[in-house]
């Protein structure tokens, strides 16, 4: 069934009010029917499964028949801090790790950024990735949006990570550790893990060790020099591969 993301205050009276594009998409695009079902999640992972009761193009109405707690997002909660890389490569990594179950994603600026965010068009960027986020978790089934959050700079989001039970810095000279040897080093699996990965350039000597002193881990991804659109992708799946696999 089709599946929507709604706030809390869509739902009221045991009515659930879907406006905007969403109730375009049911009206016109999927040309959906009073009488027909739709699944609706809010932002606690409550799921949804809804009746349609009033149909316009620019509204709709529906009645929740029935409610569980959503069963598709990670036994952990995965913080992806991802310095910003050229041209459109955020949006994949966005849309991907979404699909992998990412709690939130949150850009950065380093020493080897090219490309940094300017004020004027940053609404529209956080926008747009909002969007690409909210498409892949409909597709994907989860029942919670990831919060595409405010850019950092590097030591912000060095300090922001560190709250994380397990704060992990991918790093590409890195040899004493791996991710698998830094999972495999927990004696129980972190309920929380919070993921650096960096631009084209990589990080810093200078970097790294301000990272290190912060408390965070840097780990090696294997023994080639991934791109940094890969990178994120293969440490979210190794993590998962841990905890869910």
């Amino acid at each position: 069934m089709p599946r929507f993301f709604i706030t809390e205050e869509q739902y009221c009276d045991g009515v659930i009010t879907i406006t905007g594009e969403d109730a375009f998409h049911i009206a016109r695009a999927q040309r959906m029917a009073v009488g027909e079902e739709i699944v609706v999640c809010d932002t606690k992972g409550t799921t949804y499964t809804c009746r349609l009761d009033y149909i316009r193009d620019d509204i709709v109405k529906c009645t929740p028949l029935s409610q569980s707690e959503g069963n598709t997002e990670p036994p952990l909660a995965l913080h992806l801090f991802m310095a910003w890389p050229k041209g459109d490569k955020l949006e994949t990594i966005v849309q991907k790790a979404t699909e992998l179950g990412v709690a939130s994603i949150t850009p950065f600026s380093s020493q080897f950024c090219v490309k940094h965010p300017k004020d004027d068009k940053l609404p529209r960027q956080l926008a747009r990735l909002a969007r690409i986020a909210e498409e892949a978790a409909k597709q994907c089934g989860r029942s919670k949006l990831p919060e595409i959050r405010t850019p950092l700079s590097f030591g912000e989001a060095i300090q922001e990570m560190a709250q994380c039970e397990l704060p992990l810095l991918c790093y590409e000279s890195e040899e004493g550790h791996t991710l698998r040897t830094a999972l495999e080093g927990c004696p129980t699996m972190p309920a929380s893990i919070g993921l650096m990965v960096g631009s084209e350039g990589g990080f810093s000597q200078s970097e790294v060790n301000e990272a290190r002193l912060a408390g965070c881990i840097s780990v090696g991804l294997g023994k080639r020099i991934l791109r940094c659109e890969t990178a994120p992708l293969v440490a979210l799946s190794g993590i998962l591969f841990f905890a869910e696999l």
